[in-house]
């Protein structure tokens, strides 16, 4: 039997995204007390209201957050949102550390699959270090996309490198319509495993990333 694995952080009030400015909402809306006049007390009902701006939590982007051209949330399909995962693990490398080809498997199967970078760098969420995180450069991420990488998550803020402002990961990812996920948690349930990646966004149109409920479907 397959089982699941939660990759996904849960969004709290006042959570930050990918600066301080962009803080997570979560309030209620309407109370039980006031819909239980509504209902002549028969029964409640509490409902929540929900803001945030994108990027927020673990996120998906899509090409529209690129071009205004490309295809937004709402067009992405759900069997591009579902791949056989390939685990990298990275785990042990110093903070922003660029990833080059030769520090990856060169007979792995890339091609239709959601990579998974394991950096390590889930625990170091809420922290300064967080930011330092490794990333991937321009000819490590056009040797991926060689390869038929259709995703590249990460278990850091990005895939990029935060001083590079060109964003090659992101600009070369999103317009070959390789879907990039960003702060994954939970893969050390990854580790010497087969699976199948998911990261389902709601279905919203104009919006150019949105978090996701992403999971693992483990073949034990």
């Amino acid at each position: 039997m397959p089982r699941f694995v939660e990759l996904s952080r849960a969004l709290s009030d006042g959570m930050a995204g990918i600066n301080p400015d962009y803080t997570v909402s979560v309030r209620t809306r309407t109370t039980r007390a006031r819909s239980a006049k509504r209902f002549g007390g028969q029964c409640a009902f509490e409902t929540s209201e929900v803001s945030f701006p994108v990027p927020v939590g673990t996120y998906i982007d899509s090409p529209f957050a690129r071009d205004p051209e490309g295809r937004d949330i709402a067009a992405l399909p759900l069997d591009e949102l579902v791949r056989p995962g390939l685990l990298l693990d990275l785990r042990g490398l110093e903070e922003r550390h660029a990833v080059r080809p030769s520090d990856l498997p060169s007979d792995a199967d890339y091609e239709g699959r959601a990579l998974i970078f394991d950096f390590g760098w889930s625990e170091k969420w809420n922290t300064p270090a967080y930011d330092l995180h490794p990333f991937l450069p321009r000819e490590t991420v056009e040797w991926l996309l060689a390869r038929g990488a259709a995703m590249v998550c990460v278990d850091c803020r990005s895939p990029d490198d935060s001083e590079d402002p060109a964003r090659p990961a992101h600009t070369l990812c999103l317009r070959a319509g390789a879907f990039i996920v960003e702060n994954l948690i939970g893969l050390d349930a990854l580790h010497g495993r087969r699976f199948r990646f998911f990261a389902i966004p709601a279905r919203v149109e104009g919006a150019t990333s949105f978090p996701v409920r992403a999971f693992a479907e483990i073949e034990d």
